[in-house]
């Protein structure tokens, strides 16, 4: 839910032509397992869809995420 809503908010200033969130800070708020949330303000809110070097650190980290989530479900 933070991630969708740092998305939204950021959106909300590339309208108004207000200060920006930093995208290091979106990519890690995804992966601290908020990619979810991510994904759906990209969809829902069309925002940071366009640009590519993003979009591959974006995915970068959800694979990174969903490798970690993995490896600690082995730990039994």
């Amino acid at each position: 839910m933070a991630c969708f809503i740092a998305y939204a908010i950021d959106k909300s200033a590339a309208i108004g032509q207000r200060r920006r969130i930093p995208e290091r800070t979106l990519l890690l708020l995804g992966l601290a397992c908020g990619w979810p949330g991510g994904l759906l303000a990209q969809r829902w809110l069309r925002h940071k869809t366009i640009k590519t070097s993003f979009q591959i650190a974006y995915w970068c980290s959800v694979v990174l995420n969903l490798a970690a989530v993995a490896w600690l479900g082995t730990l039994n």
